[in-house]
């Protein structure tokens, strides 16, 4: 009788033992879930304050390119009217 008692009391203790350590795996998951959330919500934050700075940084290159062929484009248009200046000059002659 005291066998039975002793492994039924066994029992419970082992059993007892493994729902305290489902209970804390699922505590260890829980926890670890809420770690892979922050991280993703930083990391969307980093990523969107980077798009507006890279689109900034494209608005700044786009506008000195810009200013840069209205230059050229100036300039050889000048160039042209000179010739067309020339060559008119030489026609009459």
């Amino acid at each position: 009788m005291k066998v039975k008692v002793w492994g039924i009391i066994a029992s419970l203790v082992v059993a007892s033992a493994s729902l305290l350590y489902a209970q804390d795996a699922a505590k260890d998951v829980d926890k670890a879930a809420k770690d892979t959330a922050h991280a993703t919500k930083t990391a969307a934050k980093d990523t969107g304050r980077a798009a507006d700075k890279t689109g900034k940084t494209g608005e700044k290159v786009g506008k000195k390119s810009a200013h840069g062929v209205k230059k050229g484009v100036k300039a050889t248009g000048h160039g042209v009217k000179k010739a067309a200046d020339k060559t008119t000059d030489e026609v009459k002659k």
